[in-house]
């Protein structure tokens, strides 16, 4: 026993030696956010787990943030948190991505993690909680609900991530109503009310009656109730902003993947050398996610009627209900090995190109590097491929 217990601490001082890292009884984290804690939306849900994480391991993990920081400058605030004594540090953009890699390479000593990102490094993770699926589920019902044939999708950035998320949305609306169409407006901004309820405004002005949108405010969901219209919640529960008019919606669980990560490295599994090929993608199968507009309702039963009522043709299940359509995917997403993907060809984009073969599955990297438009999207998209 004795010996047992010298090499073990013989181990553990060879790898501080050889890595600057010792497996830690207590660490310090820090999370650098986007937008502010009360944005209702993708920071707020960062945020609601960064409080989950600390209740995970009491006395363990200490946890800091700095909100609202500009996507080009988040080295300065990265430098702060390590300052301040962080030994791993959780940043929570798309834009954060380079800083993040510049930042990991700046401090070898210290465990990096990027969300929604697609760099790494040896001390430097990448993670993501994707909606893709749970797009393509509130496609079906939009394109199920939709009286004019004209749905609205309010975008943040025309980045990959939202770009893919369009994508499914779309997918799914054709997939029960092929006359449908998705107009798109983009406020180049994550959180911006002004801009969300002007976007609304001119979509409604368009005879748009289902919204979608990508954008950290209830506002979307607000306006457009105020016109009788539908629409999807967005990241957080947020069907409370208009309990008859919110039909679905996604739903995070950052949680999973801070316990899980905080974790293992705890328990030495990760450490600032191994991370490299480190990459969570987490899904329906792995309950990152959920459907729904509040936590345990996917979808409101104020519409179900309607969705049940709503009858589409399939090669799989022959003519269903759109209510149970998505209810028989949504079982096929979430288990393991997934049973159906939107992402699977043969797949052509707006333009008619072949973007995904016969019985070709989209790639994480591909899905990561999207910038084609599904069949069915109307409006500007930057980047488009020819």
């Amino acid at each position: 026993m004795r010996w047992t217990k010298l090499l073990a601490i013989v181990a553990a001082v060879l790898v501080v030696a050889t890595t600057g890292w010792a497996q830690p009884a207590k660490v310090k984290v820090g999370f650098i956010y986007v937008g502010p804690i009360g944005d209702y939306g993708w920071t707020n849900a960062h945020d609601v787990a960064r409080k989950k994480l600390e209740r995970a391991f009491p006395g363990q993990v200490e946890t800091m943030y700095v909100e609202s920081v500009p996507e080009g400058n988040a080295e300065p605030f990265i430098d702060k948190l390590v300052r301040g004594g962080a030994n791993v540090v959780f940043t929570t953009s798309f834009g954060f991505m380079d800083g993040t890699l510049a930042a990991a390479k700046r401090h070898p000593a210290v465990i990096f993690a990027h969300a929604s990102g697609f760099k790494r490094n040896d001390n430097m993770a990448t993670y993501m909680a994707d909606f893709y699926q749970i797009y393509y589920l509130n496609g079906l019902m939009a394109g199920a609900l939709t009286k004019t044939n004209r749905i609205a999708y309010v975008g943040a950035f025309p980045i990959p991530e939202v770009k893919r998320h369009m994508g499914a949305f779309a997918l799914g609306v054709r997939a029960v109503n092929p006359r449908a169409t998705v107009h798109v407006r983009w406020l180049f901004s994550w959180f911006d009310p002004a801009k969300a309820k002007e976007a609304t405004e001119a979509l409604l002005a368009e005879r748009a009656d289902v919204f979608a949108f990508t954008e950290d405010s209830p506002t979307v969901i607000q306006v457009s109730a105020q016109k009788n219209r539908a629409s999807f919640s967005h990241y957080s529960p947020m069907q409370r902003f208009a309990p008859r008019h919110v039909i679905s919606g996604q739903l995070v669980h950052w949680d999973r993947i801070y316990v899980d990560f905080i974790g293992k490295v705890l328990k030495g599994t990760y450490s600032n050398q191994n991370l490299e090929n480190v990459d969570y993608w987490w899904l329906l199968a792995e309950k990152a996610v959920e459907l729904g507009g509040q936590f345990g309702q996917p979808i409101n039963p104020v519409f179900a009627g309607q969705l049940k009522a709503a009858r589409v043709r399939t090669r799989e299940f022959g003519t269903i209900s759109v209510y149970d359509l998505v209810n028989r995917r949504l079982a096929q997403m979430t288990r393991k090995p997934v049973a159906f993907d939107p992402f699977t060809g043969p797949l052509r984009d707006r333009k008619g190109v072949l973007r995904v073969p016969a019985g070709h599955t989209m790639t994480i990297g591909e899905l990561n590097s999207m910038e084609w438009a599904a069949p069915g999207i109307v409006g500007q998209w930057p980047k488009e491929p020819k």
